[in-house]
């Protein structure tokens, strides 16, 4: 299980990095914004699966593998369990009630928690490296710097949820508006 997470973070947020330049490179290229404009419709659906495989992965690894999570780790969680919540809620209404706008909708929320999920796991991956900056944030019996494994040396649970954040923020960004000519046109989903 440790290293079929450890790849799918690594898929999930190398995947998303190619729509993030591809995104950036819309305005320059007919490929990228035809890439840009396929991956679109697939937006919320893959949110929602690295929002759910997170949830489920880190649930997996608290109660059948016994890692205990740190204060940190249920700080992350606060954030990734309800972003699997709001993409699935999401999802069901764009196909069964035929909403297509429901992911523009919830971007905003979604991004929020995306990005404070970021900034948790950022400071929760450092302090494994740099074990000497915690600072008092983890209760003694279960350290926010135990590492419980590191896969290809640097992939380990705070990585794979910065990848999970990562990747949904530029999932979700795809249905941002972009300026055309000092007016805003929205991208449709």
């Amino acid at each position: 299980m440790q290293l079929l997470s450890a790849l799918l973070a690594l898929l999930a947020v190398g995947g998303t990095l190619v729509l993030l330049v591809a995104r950036l490179l819309a305005g320059k290229s007919d490929a990228a914004a035809a890439f840009v404009d396929g991956v679109r419709p697939l937006a919320l659906p893959l949110s929602f699966s690295v929002s759910g495989f997170a949830m489920f992965g880190s649930l997996w690894f608290s109660e059948a593998a016994n890692y205990n999570p740190c204060r940190l780790c249920w700080y992350q969680r606060t954030a990734m369990y309800p972003l699997a919540v709001i993409t699935l809620v999401a999802l069901i209404r764009r196909v069964v009630v035929r909403d297509a706008d429901t992911q523009r909708e919830i971007t905003p929320y979604a991004l929020t928690l995306a990005a404070a999920g970021v900034v948790i796991s950022t400071y929760h991956y450092i302090v494994e490296w740099y074990p000497t900056l915690e600072s008092n944030v983890c209760a003694i019996d279960v350290p926010c710097t135990t590492i419980w494994f590191r896969e290809f040396g640097f992939v380990t649970l705070p990585f794979m949820a910065l990848c999970g954040f990562v990747s949904i923020i530029i999932l979700l960004s795809t249905t941002f508006t972009r300026s055309v000519g000092g007016s805003q046109e929205s991208e449709q989903p």
